[in-house]
């Protein structure tokens, strides 16, 4: 654990290691609603460039445990810094999706003697309004996660797609409705009270930021922000993206990712 941040109540996630133990290490942290199996089109190519590849399931999401919430970012930023050690890495190139994105962010701000470089996809720095994550929350934990699958998966890839691809779009609308919904809702509100706005500056570590041009959840202005934010971020826009681009466009986002991670290594 960095030794400038305590944090009491990581949990232990589940993870998949996947390439030379010996090579470089890429964290893949995923969205609110989803769990490791998001990051799939990323695995092969990362791999055969000699990365190790470690994805993992957010506390509350997949395989994870599922402690009551709720959840701060501190939080889920302890988890990732638990499962660091767990796997013996001391520094790691990270990738986070949405609130993969945010937990990322907040290891950038407050442990950057473990980040390697950062990639910041389909993500905000603050979310609001806060309302409509407490609703949300609300929602879940009365209904389940089967009650906002449909909207979410709307969020998360363009009408075209999922016109195009019923089956791959069935199978992310699955990945929803099969969260544990306190999960889901603990989750909802750390998002609710994140505002990493102020700390962006702080940021040190190589940052290359990701938007879907038509990303209705994380808009490309928060892509923005953020880049104008983090010194010398570099801002891509990848067109027929909506919020979960790095499955939509996975050949695009892909090669964004490695041409980074080349060059930061």
């Amino acid at each position: 654990m960095s030794e400038q941040v305590k944090v009491h109540s990581a949990v232990k996630v589940h993870s998949v290691a996947e390439g030379p133990a010996d090579g470089p290490v890429v964290v893949f942290s995923g969205s609110l609603g989803s769990d490791h199996r998001m990051w799939d089109p990323q695995v092969k190519p990362l791999v055969e460039k000699g990365f190790q590849v470690i994805r993992y399931d957010t506390r509350g999401h997949g395989a994870s445990p599922v402690p009551p919430g709720p959840y701060t970012l501190a939080d889920l930023g302890g988890d990732l810094l638990a499962l660091l050690d767990e796997h013996g890495v001391e520094r790691a190139h990270v990738v986070g999706l949405s609130l993969g994105g945010m937990t990322a962010m907040w290891l950038g701000v407050n442990a950057p003697d473990r980040i390697e470089s950062l990639v910041l996809c389909c993500t905000s720095a603050k979310l609001g309004p806060p309302s409509m994550w407490a609703d949300r929350a609300k929602t879940v934990r009365e209904n389940g996660t089967g009650s906002v699958a449909e909207a979410g998966v709307g969020r998360w890839v363009t009408a075209g797609y999922a016109t195009a691809y019923p089956e791959r779009t069935g199978y992310l609308r699955e990945m929803i409705a099969n969260v544990p919904a306190e999960g889901y809702a603990a989750s909802c509100q750390a998002i609710e009270q994140m505002d990493l706005v102020g700390d962006l500056p702080k940021i040190a570590a190589r940052t290359l930021v990701i938007a879907g041009a038509e990303d209705p959840a994380t808009p490309v202005e928060h892509a923005e922000v953020i880049a104008g934010g983090v010194p010398d971020a570099r801002l891509e826009v990848v067109e027929g993206a909506a919020h979960l681009g790095s499955f939509e466009q996975p050949e695009r986002f892909t090669a964004l990712i490695l041409d980074h991670l080349e060059a930061a290594r």
